[in-house]
């Protein structure tokens, strides 16, 4: 049992570090069994549940066997978890109870002693079994075993701490379910001492964090604690934890720098604002750097030796979770961070030191990635990488320049020193790299040895990270490099490669539109240019530069004054122009027509007024301003006059240009934009459209030939346009701010004209903006003479006085004295003629120049309009009153509707004069002064009146209806009217029922008139009737010229009654009155009124012995669906023509509603034979009438038989016969001559008594 007594080793801090457990007991027992333990304990995982809600994790448990010692045991308030025992096992193969009596027992319980002293509760006992020595063994208990004993005394609430190890070293089932159900006891055990100890561990850690605001709470201190539980996860292999606990200790202590820096600072933090004596970046070679630990532990540590520290530990964490590219990530984020630190915490750094550290820190962090990746997947992860690269870059030239290594001369002695103070404070190399050629110590100290060396260092860097920035896409960083490039050639004294790199990154800043870059980039521009002496490109980069607000006053005026001194010294020598852009000297802001229309006639004047604001800070003096005009002769230009092209421009006469807020260039390649506009082209005989189509104006500007050029800006876009028409003014100084400037021209050759490119020139200088946009135009005119008629009105109306405009264009015609307008008479309208007529003279501008009165001579065929003088380009109007004789076309003698087709054409509806109204038109032919030809014109006028007539009938007397209905919108007054009969009968009178002389007619209003007929003659002749009436427009009384008055012809035939149609409805025999649902009587009496007349003698007359008879069909037809026929509804009956002859038909009828019911409609109609020359028809569709009746019935020929109650089946029936079989057909009556005397009656029905239980539930 005697164990031997080797002193402990050291705890180190690496990854081998495991849960300690003790051994106690046979120490020779153990060692026999440890490799069979070690191998098999950590071979199955165990889940591992946390407190507060943490996700359960499967882990898999080694530890660390050590001898049992009671200086193993914690102290109280010790809190190192790496030292703690977790388990303490007692190892025992005792098998003799006197053995067992006489040292084990004592041993145990001086172990258990130890730890109850030390309040350990976690332990367990093993008894190792052994069949080879129970059988040497004769003094075995025989009831009791050596396990019951030791259970009895030692484990009495807790028999599971006492477990049977069977046989451990054979290879038997039964010593395989023993070894595991010892190891499931071991790992059960050591995973709850674990979880309790942790978890207390962890309460302890919070406690402690808690305590952050009281004074003497160490930071320090409590780093260690919580790194000794990350130390904890780490050793379980649970890295994400661990990097957790890192994480926390990081974001805390930036919290308190913050605080720091806002003013709430902590006492501790004033040990890490000890001067930085030390930079030699950080150490991630080692898993944990002890020397920089010892130094926290011990307070002693620097900001930057925290933070080395701290990001080492986290890298090595990353590493292991297989995360490199969140290594670089987070490294760049460090460094950053680390320098905005040491100001906040205002640390005193020599200079340079920090450049140093950042510098070896950012080499360290790319080495350490390298050796963990391979090539190709540094090549995929460049985006992850090149911010260390650019940094390291950055800080490498910072050293250069600190050190004089970039200087022309050279280092200076002062320099020397630096360089030699900074290598001495990065130290000795660190063992881990001292092997390594390219170790980044080496780098920085052979890149500060020599201005050579610094080049070759600076330069490789600087291609390396441009080159893995533009293979990523990020062309704005790598052009942000080589513009440190670029700076760093000019200190160099080279120019000619500094000007590469900066118009590489000017293109990017214009194209991206970066406004303090693009300024800053362009005064190193400029300085480049100057010494490389191109002319061109540093007068437009000054230019640029003296208009850029983001420059100070004084440099800005500095390079307006290198622009001026320059045009001042060249002015007097010959030489080619230099364009320069506009946008740099001035901006245009609007520009002004006068006339505000933008239109002028051939030798008129045009003055454009320029709105520019001059950007310069001085004011300059230009000798010249032209603006260069475009010309463009439309090929229908002939037919715009001003009125046209004035409609087409801006009423104020303004163009405003866009502002251009922040005066940033477009990118090079950018077009102007289109100028695109509509173009048709009509016919010059009737105006009609020909083509159409869409030209554009500016081709010129999107097809040139694109210059190549040195320099990235664009000078000008286009040269000015040499030879080019243009406008003209001299002697302009434009001050600061806004400026006008005035053109005037004198237009000579019709066309549009575009004003294009607007130029400044200042000596040799010429500043031109190459597009103008909007598009800014005026047009020249040069207008033949037109003659326009129109009505002043919507439309004309005939009848009454109507004005029509008249509108003289003079155009380029000057009407002399003794011009006049011809027209010739139209025999239907009248050209009235008044004294007070006068015209008007405008000008092109539509201001009134004159007023005159109008002479005007009629003869018979001509009316003579003699013209006021009037000079060319100008207008005259003047107003005339049109009479166009009332008349409307005659009606039908069977239809109440007018007739619209003449056979003259001359009547017609539209839809301009409104609904229903008759139009006319009138057609005058002018003769004009400056044409040989006659201009005709149309006038339209509308007939205001619709009229119409209809036959009335009351028995035998007769009247005529006739209305007229006003479509206008005036009212009138109505009178004298009369209806004559224009035949040559006097038998027939016609008695007026109208007793007003005078009527007011409303608009839309309509007015009937009614005569009685009455004739001496049977039958009455035919009439042919002739409407008329006087009338004029309500408003004006009295009027200057008497109107005619308004005529309607229509004429009317047969209008003589023939038969008398009556029926009657009785009730139900035994009632008084018809009911619902019971069958009535419905009787229907035709009498015949005359006897045999001219109108009977039809293919439907037939001769008896005693008088003749004619076939009438009668129908009973209900609209109203008031009454359910029964029985046949029709029938033809056998007619006497004799005076007082009388046919009477019954039916059933059923009324199918109560109330006053009104009674069925009878028709009559004539009933044609089959032999009938008209019947001989090809289609039946050809048998129907303008009646409602369907005739396609097939009706039998003896009387009272032809029920045609049933359409189906007669249809049916006749669709079987052939085709162009003769049938009987129907041929209705003309008006008047049935008369229904039931028309308008209505009879009583009463509802039928009907009994019903009504149903109700109630729930």
């Amino acid at each position: 049992m005697a164990a031997p007594e080797e002193p402990l080793p050291p705890v180190i801090y690496t990854m081998e570090n495991k849960p300690i457990v003790t051994c106690a007991g046979d120490q020779n027992l153990f060692t026999s069994i440890y490799p069979t333990l070690s191998q098999q304990l950590p071979r199955e995982p165990m889940e591992w549940r946390r407190s507060y809600g943490r996700a359960p994790k499967m882990i898999h448990l080694e530890s660390s066997f050590v001898q049992f010692k009671e200086e193993l045991l914690p102290k109280e308030g010790n809190r190192a978890l790496l030292t703690f025992p977790f388990l303490h096992v007692y190892w025992t193969e005792c098998c003799d109870t006197e053995v067992y009596k006489a040292t084990v027992k004592d041993d145990l319980t001086k172990w258990q002693n130890v730890l109850r002293a030390h309040s350990s509760v976690d332990w367990l006992i093993v008894v190792v079994e052994n069949d080879a020595k129970k059988k040497n063994k004769t003094n075995i208990l025989p009831r009791t075993s050596i396990v019951d004993k030791i259970r009895n005394d030692f484990c009495n609430k807790q028999s599971d701490r006492c477990v049977v190890l069977s046989d451990p070293l054979k290879d038997s089932s039964r010593t395989q379910e023993s070894w595991n159900a010892f190891l499931t006891k071991l790992r059960t055990l050591l995973l709850m001492s674990f979880t309790k100890n942790l978890g207390k561990f962890e309460d302890d850690m919070r406690t402690l964090r808690e305590k952050r605001t009281e004074p003497g709470w160490s930071f320090c201190e409590y780093f260690m604690v919580q790194e000794e539980l990350a130390f904890v996860f780490e050793m379980l292999q649970q890295f994400e934890d661990a990097l957790v606990q890192y994480d926390e200790l990081d974001a805390l202590f930036s919290q308190y720098v913050v605080n720091f820096g806002a003013g709430d600072g902590a006492n501790w933090l004033t040990f890490f604002c000890q001067p930085v004596k030390s930079w030699n970046g950080l150490i991630l070679r080692k898993p944990i750097d002890m020397e920089k630990r010892e130094l926290i532990q011990r307070r002693e540590a620097t900001l930057l030796d925290l933070r080395s520290y701290l990001f080492s530990r986290q890298c090595t964490l990353l590493l292991f979770l297989q995360r490199p590219w969140e290594v670089a990530q987070r490294a760049l984020e460090l460094l950053h961070s680390c320098v905005q630190e040491l100001q906040l915490l205002e640390v005193s750094v020599p200079p340079g030191a920090l450049d140093c550290w950042v510098f070896l820190s950012c080499l360290e962090v790319l080495q350490r990635i390298e050796g963990c990746c391979d090539r190709a997947q540094i090549d995929s992860n460049i985006a992850h990488t090149v911010g260390l690269w650019s940094y390291a870059t950055e800080k490498l030239k910072a050293l250069g320049y600190l050190c004089g290594l970039v200087s022309e001369k050279g280092p200076t002695s002062e320099d020397l020193n630096r360089t030699v103070d900074l290598l001495a404070g990065l130290g000795a190399e660190r063992p881990e790299t001292a092997n390594t050629a390219q170790s980044p110590y080496k780098k920085l100290k052979e890149a500060l040895s020599s201005v050579e060396a610094f080049e070759k260092h600076y330069l490789d860097l600087s291609h390396a990270t441009i080159e893995m920035y533009t293979s990523i896409g990020r062309i704005r960083s790598a052009k942000f490099v080589g513009k440190d490039l670029a700076e760093f050639y000019m200190r160099k004294k080279s120019p000619q490669k500094a000007e590469v790199y900066l118009q590489g990154a000017l293109k990017t800043y214009l194209a991206e539109g970066w406004a303090l870059p693009i300024t800053h980039t362009r005064k190193q521009l400029a300085e480049c240019q100057k010494h490389l002496g191109q002319i061109e490109n540093y007068l437009q980069t000054s230019s640029l530069l003296a208009s850029d607000c983001h420059l100070p006053e004084e440099e800005r005026r500095h390079f307006c004054q290198e622009i001026l001194s320059f045009a001042s010294q060249q002015a007097n020598s010959p030489g080619h122009k230099i364009v320069l852009p506009m946008q740099s000297l001035a901006q245009l802001r609007t520009l002004h027509f006068d006339p505000p229309s933008a239109v002028v006639h051939v030798g008129g004047t045009l003055s454009i007024a320029v709105t520019l604001w001059s950007h310069m800070p001085i004011p300059v003096s230009v000798e010249q301003m032209a603006v260069s005009v475009h010309f463009s002769l439309e090929k229908n230009s002939y037919r715009k006059t001003a009125e046209w092209l004035t409609r087409h421009k801006a009423p104020s006469g303004t163009v405003t240009f866009p502002h251009e807020p922040s005066r940033l260039p477009a990118p090079q390649d950018s077009s102007p934009a289109l100028e695109l506009h509509a173009m048709f082209e009509r016919s010059p005989s009737d105006n009609s459209l020909n083509t159409t189509g869409i030209i554009c104006k500016n081709v010129h500007m999107l097809l040139r030939r694109q210059e190549s050029s040195s320099s990235l800006e664009m000078p000008s876009g286009t040269a000015p346009e040499d030879g080019a028409p243009g406008l003209k003014c001299g002697g302009v100084t434009l001050q600061p701010g806004a400026n006008t400037v005035t053109f005037r021209t004198q237009a000579r050759e019709p066309g549009t004209y575009t004003l294009r490119q607007l130029c400044a020139s200042v000596g040799p200088l010429c500043f031109v903006l190459p597009h103008m946009y909007p598009i800014a135009q005026y047009d020249v005119y040069s207008q033949e003479p037109q003659l326009h008629v129109e009505p002043l009105t919507d439309s004309l109306l005939a009848g009454i006085p109507q004005k029509v405009k008249f509108t003289v264009t003079t155009g380029h015609y000057t009407i002399k004295n003794g011009d006049s307008l011809q027209l010739s008479n139209v025999e239907a309208m009248l050209i009235l003629c008044h004294t007070e007529n006068r015209a008007v003279i405008y000008s092109n501008t539509r201001e009134k120049s004159s007023s005159t009165s109008l002479r005007i001579q009629s003869s018979e065929k001509v009316t003579s309009i003699s013209l006021p003088v009037a000079p060319a380009y100008h207008v005259v109007e003047f107003e005339l009153e049109v009479l166009s004789l009332p008349s409307t076309p005659a009606a039908s003698r069977d239809s109440d509707k007018l007739v619209t087709n003449e056979s003259h054409g001359k009547y017609k509806e539209t839809q301009k004069a409104g609904p229903g109204m008759v139009t006319m038109d009138h057609k005058l032919s002018i003769d004009c002064p400056w044409s040989i030809y006659s201009t005709v014109i149309a006038l339209t006028f509308c007939v205001p009146f619709r009229t119409s007539h209809t036959l009335l009938s009351a028995g035998t007397r007769k009247y005529i209806q006739v209305c007229v209905q006003n479509l206008s919108e005036l009212d009138f007054q109505l009178s004298d009217s009369h209806l004559v009969n224009l035949g040559d009968s006097t038998d027939v009178q016609l008695m007026p029922l109208n007793t007003q002389p005078r009527q007011h007619m409303h608009s839309k209003q309509s007015v009937f008139f009614v005569w009685e007929l009455k004739w001496t003659r049977e039958p009455p002749p035919p009439l042919h009737c002739r409407f008329s009436f006087g009338f004029f427009p309500a408003s004006e009384e009295e009027l200057s010229v008497s109107l005619k008055p308004y005529t309607y012809e229509f004429q009317v035939d047969n209008f003589f009654t023939l038969y008398s149609v009556r029926a009657e409805i009785l009730p139900p025999v035994g009632m008084e009155y018809c009911k619902t649902g019971a069958l009535c009587s419905l009787e229907v009496s035709i009498t015949r009124l005359a006897d045999l007349l001219e109108v009977d003698k039809d293919e439907a007359l037939t001769e008896s012995e005693e008088y003749y008879t004619t076939k009438l069909m009668y129908e009973v037809v209900d609209n109203s669906s008031n009454w359910a026929v029964c029985g046949k509804s029709s029938g033809v009956v056998c007619m006497p023509l004799a005076a007082r002859a009388t046919h009477r038909v019954r039916m059933e009828l059923m009324p199918l509603f109560a109330g006053y019911l009104p009674f069925p409609n009878v028709r009559l109609f004539k009933y044609l034979p089959h032999h009938s020359a008209h019947s001989l028809q090809l289609d039946a569709d050809s048998w129907i009438e303008n009646d409602s009746l369907a005739v396609d019935k097939h009706v039998d020929d003896p009387l009272e038989s032809g029920s045609v109650r049933s359409r189906g089946s007669t249809h049916s029936s006749s669709s079987a016969e052939p085709r162009g079989l003769p049938m009987p057909r129907l041929q209705a009556f003309p008006a008047g001559q049935v008369f229904n005397a039931s028309t308008g009656l209505q009879v009583l029905v009463i509802p039928s008594k009907d009994d019903h239980v009504l149903e109700v539930s109630v729930t």
